[in-house]
């Protein structure tokens, strides 16, 4: 496969796609990048609260927002006839699924499943590109994590995740429909929810970089991979393009790792030099779900696909500064 492959807008062209959690911060960039590759887009979001989904984050992708509850609306009618679809749709926050398993189980793994019935009623050929996560295999064995790693779930989320990844590789199992789960780690970029850490730390940071007040660094000698969003977008769309992805679940990193101290330092770099940050010691609460260092080894996807990530951790910072700069005030409100 050839290095650096970049999405083909021939094939992405009239394509019926669904994007669920397609209001929230990586849904969206689907959203937008596939209205510019000539698709037909609909995006279901619940816009539920302190998820992440926003109305605003649609504007310009033309693309049609269908809000609805993945665990209690009627889906078919909204998936008949796709072609793709991306599965966006997750609770990611650690601590809250800690605090609310049940609520953290229904959107995770039973919504998973009603989502499955209805494709099979209104789209039965869909190909499926689902987003897992690196968080159910815990704390590393030994770094990088490939996909042979031991999953040993650190906290409800990892568990109620892998639940939802596994329904869909049955799925491709006993059914056959073509279903990739790529797993996540750290994504950032424009359109991120920043208004607190739900969605990852790296939000919180940039919000009071931008306020002008101190972040807190919990450790700071842990290591990290971060991915683009551009480049996150990529990769999915990629995977639907790949036949030879059906049935195959792949790491997806980004760039090179890095102790969260030294990026800490490059967001304030990144800031012209403008913020500055606490080091902390973990809250108890917090530390026995953290999983320490982690990097992703996707060279079993880049092989598949051709991927690669495109934009340095420096740029992706930059660029994602300039896109909050002048919009701080909407983006630290919860109102969908």
């Amino acid at each position: 496969m050839t290095a650096d492959r970049h999405p083909d807008p021939a094939f992405w062209a009239g394509k019926r796609v669904v994007v669920t959690g397609g209001a929230g911060f990586l849904g969206s960039g689907l959203c937008h990048a596939l209205g510019a590759l000539g698709a037909r887009v609909t995006a279901i979001d619940a816009l539920l609260p302190g998820m992440g989904g926003r109305r605003a984050n649609l504007e310009g992708s033309g693309a049609e927002l269908v809000v609805a509850d993945l665990r209690e609306a009627d889906l078919a009618p909204v998936l008949a006839g796709a072609d793709i679809v991306f599965n966006m749709a997750a609770q990611i926050s650690h601590a809250g699924s800690m605090a609310d398993p049940f609520s953290d189980l229904a959107i995770n793994a039973t919504a998973q499943l009603r989502l499955i019935a209805a494709l099979r009623e209104a789209a039965p050929g869909a190909v499926v590109v689902h987003a897992s996560t690196r968080q159910f295999y815990g704390r590393a064995q030994r770094l990088p994590v490939d996909e042979a790693h031991p999953v040993v779930p650190p906290d409800f989320n990892g568990v109620s995740k892998f639940a939802g990844e596994q329904y869909w590789m049955v799925e491709h199992r006993v059914h056959g429909r073509p279903v990739v789960s790529l797993r996540l780690t750290n994504c950032y970029g424009p359109r991120l929810r920043i208004a607190d850490a739900r969605q990852m730390f790296l939000g919180i940071w940039i919000r009071r970089v931008l306020e002008g007040e101190p972040f807190e660094l919990w450790g700071g000698e842990q290591m990290r991979d971060l991915a683009y969003l551009d480049d996150v977008v990529s990769a999915f769309l990629l995977a639907a393009e790949t036949p030879g992805c059906a049935g195959r679940v792949f790491n997806l990193g980004g760039d090179a790792p890095l102790a969260l101290r030294r990026l800490a330092e490059m967001l304030v770099a990144a800031n012209g030099g403008q913020g500055r940050f606490v080091v902390r010691e973990f809250p108890p609460e917090r530390r026995a779900i953290d999983i320490g260092s982690y990097a992703a080894d996707d060279t079993a996807f880049r092989a598949a696909t051709g991927w690669a990530p495109r934009v340095p951790l420096p740029e992706g910072l930059a660029r994602t500064l300039a896109f909050f700069r002048p919009r701080l005030t909407p983006f630290l409100q919860d109102a969908a």
